[in-house]
Parts: C-alpha cells; sequence; structure tokens
C-alpha cells in the first residue's frame, strides 16, 4: 500500500486498530477517525493518541481526525479534514461500530437511532464525499465492516444466536452490505472497488468484552490479526477488480475454523 491513503474509522481500538495498523505497516498515510482521542478520556481501553505513538515509533505516516460519526455534521468534515492532512484519499474503511444488546421490542429510541446513525448512515455519507474523487482519480477501495448479523436465520427452529439481541444490529450491517453491493454495481468500471467484511468468529475488542453476552466461552474466537489481513487482501487487490463481495475473515484468507454461532449453515 506504498503512497496509498487510507481512512480508517473506529480506529482507536479493536478492529479499526488493527487494520490502521496493518495498513501503515504495508505503507498507507493513515488517517485515524474516533472521538476517544486521548488516552484515559473514555471507559474503554485505546485512543487515537496511542494509536498515532505506536504507528509512528514504527515509521509509518498517521494523522488523528477526531470525530463523533453519531453527529451528522462531524461527519460533514472527516474526508476534507483527512485530505488536508496526508493528501487525496484512496482508501475508505467504514469501521466504527457500536451495539445495544437486548429484545428487539425493548431497544431505546435513542440507541436505535444511535446505532443506525453510526452504523447506515455515517458509512453512507462518507462514500458520498470519498469516492467522486477516487472516481476521477481512477482508483479507490471502500470496505465496509458488516458482521454475519446481517444474514437471515433459517428456521424454525431457529438458532440461538437469532434471539441474542442482535436485530438492530443485525439491521444496520443488512443496509450496510446492501451499500456494498449496489455501490459496487454503480461505480463498476470506475477503477473503485467496494466489499465489505465480517468475522467468522469472536474478536475479544474492549467493546465486546463489555457488553457482548458472547465469550471464548461459547464462541470461538479467531486471532487479532485475521481481520486486518482479511482487510488488506481485499484493499490491496487492483483497484476495481475484487468488487460487490460480502466476506469472512477466516473463509476469505483459507484458514480452517470451527463453525460456532451464526455459522453460516444456519442463515439464509
Amino acid at each position: 500500500m506504498d503512497g496509498r491513503v487510507a481512512i480508517v474509522t473506529g480506529a482507536s481500538r479493536g478492529i479499526g486498530r488493527h487494520i490502521a495498523e496493518r495498513m501503515a505497516a504495508e505503507g498507507a498515510a493513515i488517517a485515524l477517525v474516533a472521538r476517544t482521542v486521548t488516552r484515559g478520556s473514555s471507559a474503554l481501553p485505546g485512543s487515537l493518541e496511542e494509536v498515532m505513538e505506536g504507528i509512528r515509533a514504527r515509521g509509518g505516516r498517521v494523522e488523528a481526525v477526531p470525530a463523533d460519526l453519531t453527529v451528522p455534521e462531524q461527519v460533514e468534515t472527516v474526508v476534507t479534514r483527512a485530505e488536508e492532512l496526508l493528501g487525496p484519499a484512496d482508501t475508505l474503511v467504514n469501521n466504527a461500530g457500536v451495539n445495544f444488546y437486548g429484545p428487539a421490542l425493548d431497544i431505546r429510541p435513542r440507541r436505535y437511532a444511535l446505532m443506525f446513525q453510526m452504523m447506515v448512515h455515517a458509512p453512507f455519507r462518507l462514500c458520498q464525499l470519498a469516492v467522486p474523487g477516487m472516481m476521477e482519480r481512477g482508483r479507490g477501495w471502500i470496505l465496509n465492516i458488516t458482521s454475519k448479523q446481517a444474514r437471515h436465520p433459517a428456521g424454525p427452529p431457529y438458532p440461538d444466536w437469532a434471539s441474542d439481541g442482535c436485530v438492530p444490529y443485525g439491521m444496520c450491517k443488512a443496509a450496510l452490505d446492501r451499500l456494498t453491493t449496489g455501490l459496487a454495481a454503480e461505480v463498476h468500471g470506475t477503477g473503485v472497488s467496494v466489499n465489505a467484511l465480517g468475522t467468522s468468529g469472536l474478536v475479544m475488542t474492549p467493546g465486546v468484552a463489555v457488553v457482548s453476552p458472547h465469550t471464548p466461552d461459547n464462541t470461538p474466537v479467531e486471532d487479532d490479526g485475521a481481520m486486518a489481513d482479511a482487510a488488506l487482501v481485499l484493499c490491496g487487490a487492483d483497484p476495481g477488480t475484487v468488487t460487490g463481495r460480502i466476506s469472512y475473515s477466516m473463509d476469505l484468507l483459507g484458514r480452517p475454523f470451527p463453525e460456532g454461532p451464526w455459522a453460516l449453515s444456519s442463515t439464509f
């Protein structure tokens, strides 16, 4: 990824951090987007400050673009600020996410709206802001971080994970999948690739560790680096060639992995 400029949202911790660090190690300049800027300013570990320090210590080029993606006005400035700092962006990783577990009929309207703003409206708008420039330059890579929760549980009888409190989250990711396939079709032939990538198993991010009912005791755990490796496969392909795919980390990498909750065989 030498000479590339990548915007990565949700990059202060978890999957976004791993992807940002891996892309930086492969030569890309990284614009880190998140709302936690300094260490200790969030209840969860991780911050833009710490990720920047680590990337720079390894010789990478990186800048912070602080933004709360639940605030539409802040979403509007992300691409412009990133490009002012690093130059034209040719890669956008829509990773930022949040989940409030619980029965669908009990989800609070504010939490429902926040989830859709962060995981549907913000990625959609960031694509609108970033892709036209990519098309003009004849190359670009969009990567949307999805989830198997976007798929439909086969039943009845239904798999246990179908009622684990993730309906609104799955709705958001299903919308993101449709953005992926539809936008890939619309921009095909311009040199811009649009793909979605989800985990095959559990990734113990700081957020998951706090709120998820899934633990290493009941769900197969994948290596922390798998998503970054898979992201590099999709964003390292020739521009415009590998596109419109909804992939999962271990499957894409061809690594054996045990079926657990969210098995593709129990979805359609």
